[in-house]
């Protein structure tokens, strides 16, 4: 995903939040992994691709309306980001 994002022909979006879920879900498939290691990796990923990480999208969350409640938050992040598409990997 992110060798794609770097020739620009993709470019994902992410928050503070999706990397706190991803981790948290990894740990708890892979117990055995390091949750200090797996920050560094979101916090290269931040690094090298600050434009993908959005922010200032919480004061959408209320209006948003989603079967999934616990899911507005990743299209709050959509629309403040102006993703074309969302995608669950």
């Amino acid at each position: 995903m992110l060798t794609l994002a770097e020739t620009e022909l993709f470019q994902p979006k992410w928050t503070q939040q999706i990397h706190d879920e991803w981790v948290r879900n990894l740990l708890l498939r892979r117990p055995e992994l390091d949750s200090e290691r797996l920050k560094r990796i979101y916090h290269t990923m931040d690094t090298f691709f600050p434009d993908f990480l959005i922010e200032g999208y919480d004061d959408l969350i209320p209006s948003l309306s989603l079967l999934d409640e616990i899911d507005r938050h990743v299209l709050a992040a959509a629309i403040r980001g102006r993703s074309e598409i969302i995608r669950k990997i």
